[in-house]
């Protein structure tokens, strides 16, 4: 394949992901990814789709993740750009791909920032469609709160891309109002 698309991401992604949540967090990774694509100005479904795809052997191995990613996806035509942005996210917790480029850095760092968000926003009658930077930021300080979030992972994403958490969860909060409905975070009845 020459590109990876959304559609093969999520075709992909469902031969080896069936728990509801895990395509839940598959689809708000993909949103904060498009919505980071887009500050860089670059392909935003492209970056969409691999963050759809990042978490590809996680369900069924979740003590070895990503030692089953990087055959498959090859065997299946991903390309070697998209293979190393997925391994990268993994960087120090259990590859050592070092996440070089804007998508890599962004993939590593909004994996778990997307988490975070998605409680925040569960907590607010609007959902995420209302939800503000002030808002986020103060359920950022709480460490209790979304505790199984590695802030720490976060942090270090945002100093690889050269931004403050602030800006890069405002791309984020952004990208997921966008697909508010799809991420189940409309407004809560």
């Amino acid at each position: 394949m020459e590109k990876l698309t959304i559609a093969e991401a999520k075709r992909l992604n469902d031969t080896m992901v069936t728990e509801d949540h895990l395509k839940l967090h598959a689809a708000n990774v993909a949103a904060c990814m498009g919505a980071m694509a887009e500050y860089f100005g670059a392909d935003q479904e492209h970056w969409e789709a691999v963050g759809y795809l990042h978490d590809y052997d996680y369900e069924k191995y979740p003590e070895e993740h990503l030692a089953h990613t990087e055959e498959p996806l090859r065997a299946e035509g991903v390309p070697e750009e998209d293979i190393r942005a997925i391994l990268s996210h993994g960087y120090s917790i259990c590859t050592d791909v070092e996440p070089i480029s804007d998508m890599e850095k962004s993939l590593f760092t909004v994996d778990e920032l997307s988490g975070i968000i998605q409680a925040a926003a569960r907590m607010r009658p609007n959902g995420i469609v209302d939800m503000g930077l002030k808002s986020f930021m103060k359920k950022w300080k709480d460490k209790r709160f979304a505790a199984g979030c590695n802030r720490e992972i976060i942090l270090k994403g945002c100093e690889m891309l050269g931004m403050d958490i602030r800006d890069v969860a405002q791309i984020c909060i952004r990208g997921m109002q966008e697909h508010a409905e799809e991420l189940g975070l409309g407004k809560m009845d």
